[in-house]
């Protein structure tokens, strides 16, 4: 299904929304690699897939596969016939066969596709890298490509699930896929389960994709300030801000 979707959904797309692909040479030809890429929008896993020029599989929520009833029944047929792999968040032996199975992936050969935050961004900005990624990379020893894509936003809004043809102001939509050099990982080595190694690691992917996109990255959890937005009823700045201003000196 990956290929007749690819097939159908690359020309269509690409006409739609002028999808334009810079450094699609960047990616390994036969080779394993992690393409870390900026979330803003469940379509990212769509545009991504379609600047690649071979599959990409990436690690999805646990609960499109769980999910009971007929929805849930289709939810994981269409995600397992996909490529995508389960990921549970849970912790402990859950989450790390879960990783497992990605690493396996990875030695096979595969390419990865991963969101360092570890979920969209609420307001299109750029947030902390979680350290999975770098363990991820450590572990499998592969490279991590850093993607930034640019209009996804247009298209799909944080937060929603209306999909637009044209911007706000009634434009045609331009989306930007930049596929960025390989960080080489080959120095971290056998420290998958060294955190302080792992942060460096992740920073410096993140760090890699703020500059492909020439955006600041706040420095807390996108996940954590989704949480307060929710609990509080706040935006996206003020939680972020509220978040930035209990942490320690050095955090």
């Amino acid at each position: 299904m990956y290929n007749q979707l690819h097939t159908v959904l690359k020309p269509l797309l690409t006409k739609l929304y002028h999808h334009e692909v810079v450094g699609a040479h960047n990616i390994p030809a036969d080779s394993g690699a992690i393409l870390a890429s900026n979330h803003v929008s469940f379509i990212d896993s769509i545009f991504l897939p379609l600047a690649a020029p071979r599959q990409v599989f990436f690690l999805a929520k646990n609960d499109y596969f769980t999910t009971p009833g007929l929805k849930g029944r289709m939810m994981k047929w269409f995600f397992t016939e996909v490529g995508q792999l389960p990921m549970d968040r849970t912790g402990g032996a859950a989450s790390t066969a879960s990783l497992q199975r990605a690493i396996d992936a990875l030695k096979e050969g595969k390419l990865v596709g991963i969101y360092p935050e570890g979920t969209r961004s609420p307001d299109a900005r750029l947030y902390r890298a979680k350290v999975g990624v770098a363990r991820l990379a450590i572990a499998a020893g592969v490279p991590i490509v850093p993607v930034a894509q640019f209009g996804n936003e247009e298209v799909q809004a944080p937060g929603s699930n209306k999909l637009r043809l044209k911007n706000t102001k009634g434009q045609p939509i331009r989306i930007k896929t930049i596929i960025g050099e390989p960080i080489d990982t080959s120095t971290y080595l056998g420290k998958e389960d060294d955190w302080a190694a792992a942060r460096e690691l992740a920073d410096i992917v993140m760090q890699r994709i703020s500059e492909m996109t020439g955006r600041a990255i706040v420095p807390v959890y996108a996940g954590d300030v989704k949480k307060l937005m929710e609990s509080q009823g706040l935006t996206a700045l003020q939680a972020s801000d509220q978040l930035v201003s209990r942490q320690q000196p050095g955090e």
